[in-house]
Formats: C-alpha cells, structure tokens, sequence
C-alpha cells in the first residue's frame, strides 16, 4: 500500500519570506540525502490559505512513512531549522492518505 505524506503547514503571512527562506534550507537537506525527499505546493486555489505551504512525499508502504517521518525528528539539522521555523507557524498538521491504484 503506497502512502502520500503531507506536512501542512500556515505562517504569519508579514513572515512569508523567512519561512520560503528556510524552506529551501530544508530543501537542501533533502538533496543531500539527510532527510527524504518531498515536493513542496502552496495553494492557488485551495480551502486553505494563501501562507501555507504543504510539503508532500510517496512512499511504498505506512512502515516507510513512519521512517520517514521518525528521520524528520532524529535529524540535528532538520531540528536546527525547525527551531528557527517555529516561530513563523501559526498552525501545523501531518496528514497520510493511502493511495488508491485501480
């Protein structure tokens, strides 16, 4: 069973650059191999608001989902910039849908 994993997260709108600035941070972390790799979306047309940023990955099975999500919290430099992030957040949830292939 594939899994989509979606970190959704809203900031202060007036903090919008610091938070798009971190962000690449993470990214770059992700290209190198530290965390795994997603895609990040900000809505156009969406029921959440326009300072939200959804960062989302596929992964094979729930077990590689719990991994992946375990690696967010035991890496030291995911939590260096999500020390940094924290502030800009004004509400964060995680979200996992099966993905259904017919």
């Amino acid at each position: 069973m594939a899994v989509i994993v979606r970190i959704v997260q809203q900031f202060q709108p007036a903090k919008r650059q610091q938070f798009i600035d971190l962000e690449k941070q993470f990214a770059g972390l992700e290209h190198r191999g530290i965390l795994p790799r997603g895609e990040r979306m900000t809505p156009i047309s969406s029921r959440d608001p326009g300072n939200t940023i959804i960062w989302q990955g596929r992964f094979n099975s729930l077990a590689a989902a719990e991994t992946a999500l375990k690696l967010f919290e035991a890496s030291p430099e995911h939590t260096e910039l999500a020390n940094q992030q924290v502030h800009f957040f004004t509400n964060s949830w995680v979200e996992l849908y099966e993905l259904l292939e017919y």
